[in-house]
């Protein structure tokens, strides 16, 4: 993953480097701009001169004004040329660098741990990396396209001003400097603005997309007018500071306007009246002066009334760059080692893990697991063990302790290689929105169509895929959504299946399923199993009977362990929510819990 800089104006050069040249060429081309309001008043006020000098030889006039048409000729295609080439060369590095905005920036936030997945909206992260894109591309066309030319054109402006009459350059340079110091003293206020808007707007979209997500609630629970009402909350808020934002911005436009029409309209054209009234230049040069002032004056209006919007797009990178300024909280160590998984034994080795401070969920924990043991969890909510398949997994570190697979601490270890030794079926299957051929394959990226479907008739979703219209090939919507929830997790069991990892979790891989498909899914788990080290976390007690070993987890501690016929012997709290399970499941709560040391 290559490091991307924290800071907005390093964030954009990082990606600028990658085609300089081309960039730099561009620009150069982009300064046609500059030329052609500058050089064109120096045509102009060369034919009124031509025409002055020389008013009684009428009959020569294409010989006379033949260098000054031909000079307008060449300088009418050079900037034509500088326009379309400019264009084009855009064109071609625009695309470029945005996708490798957003490439670089899905790479990182891809790489944050589960933690971060589980405190931010989906639609506010992937909103925020669309506007980083948007974004860089027009405060890179402005700076190209607009503020660089201006400010090249005003250089040359108040040069040929200085050869007229230096009082033209003056008055010019003055206005200029009042203009943008004006732009300036705005401009803090406006990024702030902007970046507030910036902010509420993902905050808005975010909750927008989880109204839609969760769209079959709001019309299942009749909910269509809160959820109008809870988004107009956010609605609100992001219009207010919107409205905000664009009121300041017309606040700095009333001043650039009295001054532009005080010193560039008035002072200027004034003294121009005068230096001609008094012979100080001539008819060639009043044209030019006056020509070249309006040129010049219409670029720095559309730059001052660009500013807004340059700072307003500033606000939003700076506010889309925050997903990268957050560090990851869970990464590779330098020289991280591959996971070489042999038997697959794993241990928790005097584990100490907290989610906030003073309140430790385990404390000083230490479990073996075999190598090939089928282990099950259970317990009740809130007791630890979804935390104890998280930190297998290392979605979260350690406050101290290690644990070991196959006597390597998975903190020395890549991540990558970890969760390739690890299959996973969860609770709630998620899918991609693809194919079912590309879903189930998403286990095995190398398997054949032949062998996908293998894992899928183990999974028991050969038979309802091959009763739709396009079967493997059809599309499964946005999370899955086109199947029911059953069919989601008999796909997501096909995929674990695939991938054949030497140590395999399921968190209630059977919960979703019928009583028959479930029967026969745990007939094809037992060879699924075989030869691997298997976590079961279960709410029905039936599910884990035959594991090797169970875990009762109470309050982040294992209160008890065995075979299910040895808990049930010991007549403890396994045997009491086993007697208690209603339709073989895990009662909520159990009033006679056992005293923790």
């Amino acid at each position: 993953m290559e490091k991307l800089p924290k800071n907005l104006s390093s964030f954009i050069l990082h990606f600028i480097k990658k085609q300089w040249k081309w960039f730099l060429l561009a620009q150069l081309f982009c300064f046609g701009w500059s030329i052609d309001h500058t050089f064109w008043p120096v045509i102009i006020m060369n034919l009124i001169d031509t025409i002055t000098v020389h008013a009684e030889e009428r009959q020569n006039a294409f010989q006379l004004l033949a260098p000054v048409l031909i000079s307008g000729a060449c300088l009418w295609i050079l900037v034509e040329l500088c326009f379309r080439f400019s264009g084009i060369i855009l064109a071609k590095i625009t695309p470029r660098f945005e996708a490798h905005v957003r490439m670089a920036m899905l790479d990182y936030v891809l790489k944050h741990s589960y933690s971060y997945f589980t405190k931010n909206f989906s639609g506010s992260i992937a909103n925020k990396i669309a506007d980083m894109s948007q974004s860089l591309t027009h405060i890179l066309q402005l700076i190209m396209t607009l503020f660089l030319p201006v400010f090249i054109a005003i250089s040359i402006a108040i040069y040929f001003f200085a050869l007229v009459q230096w009082p033209f350059a003056f008055i010019l340079g003055s206005w200029i400097i009042i203009h943008m110091t004006i732009c300036l003293l705005f401009a803090k206020k406006c990024d702030a603005f902007s970046h507030q808007h910036a902010e509420a707007r993902s905050v808005l979209a975010g909750n927008i997309v989880d109204s839609l997500t969760n769209q079959i609630n709001v019309k299942l629970f009749a909910r269509h007018n809160y959820e109008m009402d809870y988004i107009a909350k956010f609605q609100h808020i992001e219009q207010k500071k919107h409205g905000k934002s664009l009121w300041y911005i017309e606040k700095m436009k009333i001043y650039l306007g009295i001054t532009a029409f005080l010193i560039a309209g008035v002072l200027l054209n004034g003294f121009l009246v005068y230096s001609w009234q008094n012979g100080w230049i001539n008819a060639g040069e009043v044209i030019f002066v006056f020509n070249t002032s309006w040129n010049i004056t219409m670029m720095a209006w559309i730059a001052g009334l660009e500013f807004p919007t340059f700072f307003k797009e500033i606000g939003v990178a700076k506010q889309a760059l925050t997903i990268i300024q957050e560090a990851h909280s869970v990464v590779d160590k330098p020289g991280a080692k591959e996971l070489k998984v042999a038997n697959g034994n794993i241990i928790f080795d005097k584990v100490t893990f907290t989610y906030s401070p003073g309140h430790d969920l385990f404390y000083n924990k230490t479990v073996f697991i075999k190598a090939g043991e089928k282990l099950g969890l259970v317990g009740f909510s809130g007791s630890g063990k979804t935390s104890f398949i998280n930190l297998i997994l290392r979605h979260f570190d350690l406050e101290s302790g290690k644990i070991l697979i196959d006597g390597q601490d998975i903190s020395e270890i890549s991540l990558e290689s970890l969760h390739r030794n690890i299959a996973i079926i969860p609770q709630d299957a998620t899918l991609f929105h693809r194919t079912l051929m590309e879903n189930i394959r998403y286990g095995n990226l190398e398997a054949s169509d032949k062998e996908v479907i293998e894992a899928a008739k183990k999974a028991h979703c050969h038979e309802f895929i091959e009763k739709l219209p396009l079967k493997y090939e059809t599309l499964v919507g946005e999370r899955g959504t086109r199947l029911s929830g059953g069919q989601r997790q008999r796909i997501s069991i096909a995929r674990a299946i695939l991938k054949n990892a030497p140590i395999l979790i399921l968190d209630e891989a059977t919960s979703a399923l019928d009583s028959v498909t479930e029967k026969h899914i745990q007939e094809d788990f037992q060879q699924v199993m075989e030869d691997r080290t298997t976590i079961v976390v279960a709410h029905r007690l039936s599910t884990i009977a035959n594991m090797d070993r169970i875990l009762v987890f109470d309050q982040g501690r294992v209160i008890e362990e065995g075979s299910h016929e040895q808990l049930l012997a010991a007549n403890g709290f396994y045997a009491k929510m086993w007697e208690m399970q209603a339709g073989g499941f895990l009662p909520d709560h159990i009033d006679d819990r056992p005293e923790l040391e």
